[in-house]
C-alpha cells in the first residue's frame, strides 16, 4: 500500500485497516519506523470527512512542534494549538494539544469533543509516570463512546492488556499493532576510559589491572590512586575518527549540557569553511528578528561560539528562538556533535548517526536513580537516519568506580517495561464527577481505572473494592465541605463550581480568588500571589535584589488569616518571587529582571507562561468584572515585559 509518497510497513497497514473499521487502534513500535504516519493518514482522511482530529502530546514542545509540522502538512487554517497559556486557531478541525489539556476539556464537557472522531495520544507510555499518569486514564475513562483513540508508543509489553481495558471500559473494538523491527538496525554499545567502545559484556569480563588509573591528592603520604573516569571528548573523537558524526550526546543536566559543549568547543572545530559560511548566515538571519538585548546575553554568545565549529546545545532553559536556531542548523547538517537533555528525545523528531549517554543515572527530583528501560530505549531510538544510515549507534559511557553494570545490563539489553496503572483522586476530579454524574456514576467510573483492570480483569466493576472506593472518595469529600465546596445537599457551592474549572493547585487558588480574600489586593499583589503559586524551586536556583514594601507585608498578613493558604509551602517563595515581579511590575525589560536571579532564561519564559494558564483558568471560573480587569491588567505586564521575545 501506497501513502502519499511513501511505501507503507506493513504494521502500518494493519493500524490504518484498523482505523477504517472504526476501531481503536494500540500501536508498539520502536522509536523512528513511521508511527506518526499512521496518525497522518487518519489526519488526512477526516479532515476530508469533515471530521475533526484531536492530537495530544505529553509535552509541550512536542505540541509545537507537532502544530508547526501538521500546519505545513495540512494548512494552517486548518490547525489548532491548545497548551493552556497559548491558543490557535481553537476552532480548527485538527487541535493539537497537551494531554492536560484534552482532560480538562472532558471535565468541563467541552463541545468540541461532541464533534471530535479520533484523538491520537503520542507517547502513550507517558501513563506510566508517577506524578501525571492519571491525566491519560482519566482522558480514556471519560471520553464519549462515540471517540477512537490511536495511541502510539514505542516497544509496550503488555499492548494487549492495555487494549483490552479499553475494549471492555469503551465497548468497542481496540486492535493492537506490533512491530519490533527497527528500520535502522541499531547497536547498542559503551565506552570504557580503558576499553574504548565496546560491549557491556567485554567492560564486566574486564580485569581491574587493565583499568588506568591515576593520582590525585589527599590526606596521608603519598595521595590515593583512582581510576580514570571516561572523557566525553575522546568519545567524540573517536567517532570522528571513524567518520561517524553527527551525533546526540544527552545529559540529564542543563549546566552538565552548557559545560560538555564548552569543553569541547575549545578543543574542536569539525565545519570545513563553506560549512561555517552557511551557519553564520542562518544564526545572523535569525538572530535578526531579536532584540539586541537577548543577543547578547551569555548563553547566546555561548551557543554562537559553539555553533562556529558544529557544537550545539539544547535544553529546555533556553529561549525559543535560541532553541529553534540549534533546531534549523542541526536540521541543515550544520551540528556534527548536539548536547542535549531528554526533552530533544521526546520533542523534537531529529535523529543522528549515534546517540551518547553522559550517564545511565538522572536526577529525578528527589534522587539518582537509573533510567528506566522505556527512557533508555526512547533516547538510543534517536540513533540512525532513515534512508541515511544502514545502521545506528547507542553508547553510554561507563564509570566502573560508580556504575551497577548488572544494574545497568538489566535495563539496557530490553524494553521490558510494561504499563502501570497511577490513577488518584484529585480534588479537581471529584467536584467535575460530582456535578457531572450521579453517586452510582461516579463509583462507576473511579472503578474504570486500568489499576483495577489489571486487578480483576472483566469483572473489575464486579469485584472492585467498592467500600474502599467510597471510602477515599467520601474522605475527599469530607474535606471539600468541610472547606465549602460542597453544600450539605451534596451539589457544589458556588466555590465548588469555581474550582471545577481550576486545574492545578485547584484548592489554593480557589481560596485566594473564589473568596473574599483577593478582594482588595491590587495586579502588583496579584502578580506576586501568581507568580510564588506557579514557581517551582530547582537546586541551586538563587535570587537578588528582593524587594520588601508594604504592599507584600499587607498581602502576606492577609494570606495567613486563611488557614489552609497561610500554610502553602507555595507562598514561602514570596519574597524570592519580588526579584521578579517588583522589576517586571515598574516597566523593566525581560533583560533586566534576569540580572536579578540564576534561573534560566528559558525557565523564566515557562514560568510567565504558567501565570497566564493560571490568569485563563482563574478567568474562565469567575464572573467577578473586576477581578477579571486586574487579572487583564496582569497579563499586560507580562506581555509588555516580554516583548520582543516568542512565547511559543
Amino acid at each position: 500500500m501506497k501513502y502519499k509518497e511513501f511505501i507503507l510497513d506493513r504494521f502500518q497497514e494493519e493500524a490504518i485497516a484498523a482505523l477504517d473499521r472504526n476501531c481503536s487502534v494500540v500501536v508498539s513500535a520502536p522509536t523512528g519506523s513511521g508511527k506518526t504516519l499512521i496518525a497522518d493518514y487518519v489526519i488526512n482522511r477526516d479532515l476530508r470527512m469533515d471530521k475533526k482530529i484531536i492530537y495530544t502530546a505529553p509535552i509541550k514542545a512536542l505540541s509545537n512542534q507537532k502544530y508547526k509540522d501538521f500546519s505545513l502538512d495540512f494548512g494552517e487554517d486548518n490547525v489548532g494549538l491548545l497548551t493552556g497559556d497559548l491558543v490557535i486557531n481553537p476552532t480548527a478541525p485538527v487541535l493539537v494539544m497537551t494531554t492536560e489539556v484534552y482532560r480538562n476539556m472532558l471535565m468541563v464537557d467541552d463541545e468540541t469533543v461532541e464533534d471530535t472522531s479520533y484523538v491520537v495520544f503520542d507517547e502513550i507510555h507517558y501513563i506510566n509516570d508517577i506524578e501525571r499518569g492519571y491525566v491519560w486514564e482519566e482522558s480514556i475513562i471519560l471520553s464519549p463512546g462515540h471517540v477512537r483513540f490511536l495511541c502510539l508508543s514505542a516497544t509496550i509489553p503488555n499492548a494487549q492488556e492495555f487494549a483490552s481495558w479499553i475494549e471492555v471500559i469503551k465497548r468497542h473494538n481496540a486492535v493492537v499493532v506490533r512491530h519490533d523491527k527497527r528500520p535502522v538496525p541499531l547497536q547498542y554499545l559503551f565506552y570504557d576510559a580503558a576499553l574504548g567502545i565496546t560491549s557491556l559484556d567485554s567492560i564486566m569480563n574486564a580485569h581491574d589491572d587493565l583499568m588506568p588509573r591515576h593520582k590525585f591528592r589527599g590526606r596521608g603520604k603519598g595521595g590515593v590512586r583512582g581510576r580514570i573516569r571516561p572523557s566525553h571528548i575522546n568519545l567524540i573523537e573517536e567517532l570522528a575518527n571513524a567518520s561517524e558524526l553527527p551525533c546526540i550526546f544527552f545529559s540529564f543536566s542543563r549546566l552538565g549540557v552548557q559545560k560538555l559543549a564548552r569543553q569541547l568547543t575549545r578543543r574542536h572545530d569539525f565545519l570545513s569553511m563553506k560549512e561555517k559560511a552557511r551557519a553564520s548566515s542562518l544564526i545572523s538571519e535569525m538572530l535578526s528578528n531579536t532584540l539586541g538585548e537577548i543577543s547578547g546575553l551569555f548563553s547566546t554568545r555561548l551557543l554562537r561560539s559553539a555553533l562556529s565549529k558544529g557544537i550545539g546545545f539544547h535544553h529546555a532553559g533556553l529561549l525559543p528562538f535560541q532553541k529553534d536556531i540549534v533546531e534549523r542548523l542541526f536540521s541543515e547538517g550544520l551540528i556534527k556533535v548536539l548536547y542535549a537533555t531528554e526533552t530533544f528525545a521526546v520533542g523534537v523528531n531529529m535523529p543522528a548517526r549515534v546517540v551518547c549517554f553522559d550517564s545511565l543515572r538522572k536526577f529525578d527530583g528527589i534522587s539518582f536513580r537509573y533510567l528506566s528501560s522505556k527512557e533508555y530505549f526512547q533516547i538510543a531510538g534517536r540513533a540512525g537516519r532513515r534512508g541515511i544510515d544502514n545502521y545506528g549507534k547507542a553508547i553510554a559511557m561507563i564509570n566502573r568506580s560508580d556504575d551497577n553494570l548488572k544494574k545497568i545490563a538489566s535495563f539496557t539489553s530490553r524494553d521490558i517495561e510494561p504499563l502501570h496503572s497511577q490513577f488518584r483522586l484529585s480534588y479537581n476530579t471529584i467536584l467535575n464527577l460530582i456535578r457531572r454524574f450521579s453517586r452510582d456514576e461516579v463509583l462507576h467510573i473511579l472503578c474504570s481505572s486500568f489499576d483495577n483492570y489489571q486487578k480483576f480483569g472483566k469483572g473489575m466493576w464486579r469485584q472492585c473494592n467498592v467500600v474502599s472506593v467510597k471510602r477515599s472518595l467520601e474522605k475527599h469529600i469530607q474535606v471539600l465541605r468541610k472547606m465549602g465546596y460542597i453544600g450539605s445537599d451534596g451539589e457544589l457551592s458556588s466555590k465548588g463550581e469555581f474550582a471545577s474549572n481550576i486545574f492545578c493547585d485547584e484548592l489554593l487558588i480557589s481560596e485566594v480568588f473564589a473568596t473574599g480574600l483577593c478582594k482588595d489586593l491590587d495586579e502588583y499583589q496579584m502578580l506576586h500571589l501568581l507568580f510564588a503559586i506557579a514557581y517551582e524551586p530547582r537546586t541551586n536556583e538563587r535570587f537578588f535584589m528582593r524587594y520588601h514594601d508594604k504592599r507584600i507585608k499587607h498581602l502576606k498578613a492577609l494570606l495567613s488569616q486563611n488557614p489552609y493558604v497561610g500554610r502553602s509551602k507555595q507562598l514561602k517563595s514570596l519574597d524570592n518571587i519580588s526579584a521578579l515581579v517588583h522589576p517586571m511590575y515598574n516597566g523593566r525589560a525581560f533583560v533586566e529582571l534576569l540580572k536579578n536571579t540564576t534561573m534560566f532564561e528559558g525557565d523564566v519564559i515557562r514560568l510567565f507562561r504558567q501565570v497566564i494558564d493560571r490568569i485563563g483558568q482563574v478567568k474562565k471560573a469567575s464572573n467577578d468584572s473586576d477581578l477579571i480587569a486586574k487579572l487583564e491588567n496582569c497579563i499586560c505586564v507580562i506581555d509588555k515585559c516580554s516583548e520582543g521575545i516568542c512565547l511559543l
